[in-house]
């Protein structure tokens, strides 16, 4: 093998900082999706008891 153990060393280095600045531009997504779902978690519980099958019953 022609390849040095630095060479090999920096080319994980430069892959694993590639995969973790990727990694941080998805932090936002999830954090926005559990904050979506926590408000609609809430919102389920304030809802009185409807019979949602018929549309005349919701107003």
């Amino acid at each position: 093998m022609s390849d040095s153990p630095d060479k090999r060393s920096n080319e994980w280095r430069a892959i694993l900082h590639v995969q973790a600045r990727v990694a941080v531009l998805f932090v936002p997504v999830v954090a926005s999706l559990l904050i979506i779902a926590a408000l609609a978690g809430n919102e389920r519980k304030s809802v009185p008891d409807v019979d949602r099958t018929v549309t005349g019953s919701v107003r």
